[in-house]
């Protein structure tokens, strides 16, 4: 599997580059998935007053899924080993929730797009990090949407861990947003479609 490791505004040396391909390896190697691909990325919070300001991001590409672990914790080598154990439970859902069900109907499902997953992953990243920057539009990204079933998408946003997800409903061809509740159920917000006469 292709693991790549770089650093945001820090630089990665060829031994914590090592640590970090073992340890991600070793939990996804078990699992024996193909294809699939990492992307790792370590960075080092500046504020002194963050008490985990080591941070590891890891992001999964597998028959069409994206699953994303982000870990804060005071020693980079640490949050490593702790990433490294969310990935494998994570994968672990995945091939429960996913592969073991396709197997089970014998049903071929439709792979879904990940670059609409990753963009809008990216947006939630830079909303919450632009908090003030207030009435201004920093950036526009227009992304393409596959059309899942409400338990797919179910499935994507489970292991992807965000608070909301957008698709398209492959029932009705219509643009859908899933969303996590407080309470840990999940809702979903579907535009009104009006007839010509108004009704």
């Amino acid at each position: 599997m292709e693991i790549t490791v770089t650093g945001r505004k820090m630089t990665i040396s060829d031994s914590l580059r090592t640590y970090v391909e073992d340890k991600i390896g070793n939990s996804v190697k078990v699992f024996n998935i193909t294809p699939m691909s990492a992307e790792v990325v370590l960075r080092m919070e500046k504020n002194p007053a963050n008490p985990n300001p080591a941070v590891v991001e890891v992001t999964l590409y597998t028959k069409g899924h994206i699953i994303r672990t982000v870990v804060a914790d005071e020693d980079m080598y640490t949050a490593i080993d702790v990433a490294a154990a969310k990935v494998e439970r994570q994968l672990r859902k995945y091939k429960t929730k996913v592969i073991d069900k396709r197997q089970q109907v014998k049903k071929q499902r439709e792979p879904l797009w990940a670059g609409a997953i990753d963009s809008i992953e990216q947006a939630i990243e830079e909303r919450f990090a632009l908090e003030d920057d207030e009435d201004r539009i920093v950036r526009i990204k227009q992304i393409d949407l596959v059309a899942l079933t409400e338990e797919e998408a179910l499935i994507q946003i489970d292991l992807l861990g965000h608070d909301f997800f957008m698709y398209t409903n492959a029932v009705d061809g219509l643009a859908n947003v899933m969303y996590r509740r407080k309470d840990g159920s999940y809702g979903i917000l579907k535009p009104r479609v009006e007839t010509i006469d108004g009704n």
